[in-house]
């Protein structure tokens, strides 16, 4: 009998109405187009407006259109894993809260946390309960509504940031394709570069921490960089050596949309040509765990059975991580 191995089945985005240009950026904070295009390759990003709208918000659109896409009940979803630091409350899972919405009636759901590269760490995750055959179908979903934790006065992070969600169906496959191998990593050390003080056990919300604007996003923002081009061209580069890979044999490069010198470094160590590496930065930013889901949204009708894609990404904490994928389907009418 044929290994199985977990393929992404089918693939679903969101991103909200509201567009955040660089120049309505730069009525709110010390910035302009040229120097945000410049440094971060970002345009604009798409903001979640309205009071008591949570993260899940746009999970269950996310979700509700692949189901539809694939032609999925919900009563036949046997997990849920959402991949976010943006929370919805912090219990129950917004996992949990998605399933309740979309109808997913047999599905457990958690939340898993790993920042930027949050939805690698929720693929590989998901692609174990197929593997052992426990399983039969799993929703990954990346989403972050990052404007709720951003001061719009610090353009250290403001400019970089977006809201968004993207979502993953996996399923057992038997002719080699889809997860073939996932390499994770990652490192504490790097939480003085990038956090957010407050709100946890450490810290809890008070007077003090609101005054002091520690619930919103810190950054070392050259600390973070040097980390990030290192950390993600190598992983990906790891992947890429342990499964005999060339550049040649890359159809397509799945970076992490964080910063376009980032990812220009990872394409470079990778030797992936500029072709050959999906990249939506310029109209929605960083959307944390969503960014990676949305570019294969995105870019679907363009992917092949059979294409091999390398998936990597660097986010707080440090963690990094690269995810080779052979694709399981051709483009749908």
């Amino acid at each position: 009998m044929s290994k199985v191995t977990a393929a992404i089945t089918g693939i679903n985005g969101y991103v909200p109405e509201y567009i955040l240009t660089n120049d309505e950026l730069a009525t709110m904070v010390d910035t302009n187009d040229e120097w945000i295009v410049s440094r971060t390759g970002i345009k604009e990003r798409r903001i979640l407006k309205g009071t008591g709208k949570g993260v899940s918000i746009m999970a269950v659109k996310a979700v509700r259109g692949l189901l539809n896409k694939t032609n999925t009940n919900p009563e036949e979803i046997d997990g849920i894993i959402c991949a976010t630091i943006t929370p919805d409350l912090t219990f129950p899972a917004t996992a949990n809260l998605i399933a309740k919405e979309i109808g997913a009636k047999h599905a457990f759901g958690f939340d898993l946390s790993a920042a930027c590269s949050g939805f690698l760490f929720a693929l590989s995750t998901g692609a174990k309960f197929i593997e052992t055959g426990s399983h039969k179908k799993i929703i990954v979903i990346g989403a972050d509504k990052m404007s709720s934790i951003l001061d719009y006065q610090d353009r250290t992070t403001c400019i970089i940031f977006g809201d968004g969600a993207g979502a993953a169906l996996l399923e057992a496959n038997h002719e080699g394709l889809g997860i073939r191998d996932a390499i994770l990593k990652s490192d504490g050390s790097g939480e003085q570069y990038l956090n957010i003080k407050a709100g946890g056990s450490r810290y809890p919300p008070s007077f003090e921490t609101i005054q002091n604007k520690e619930h919103y996003v810190y950054q070392e923002g050259s600390s973070v960089f040097k980390f990030a081009v290192t950390k993600m061209a190598h992983v990906a580069k790891e992947i890429m050596d342990k499964n005999d890979l060339k550049g040649s044999d890359i159809a397509w490069l799945v970076p992490h949309q964080a910063n376009k010198r980032i990812i220009d470094a990872t394409a470079k160590l990778m030797q992936v040509p500029d072709n050959k590496i999906m990249m939506n930065i310029s109209k929605y930013g960083n959307t944390t765990g969503g960014t990676i889901p949305l570019c294969l949204w995105d870019y679907e009708s363009q992917l092949n059975k059979g294409d091999n894609l390398i998936l990597a990404a660097f986010g707080g904490g440090f963690t990094w991580a690269s995810i080779y994928v052979k694709w399981a389907y051709n483009p749908k009418n």
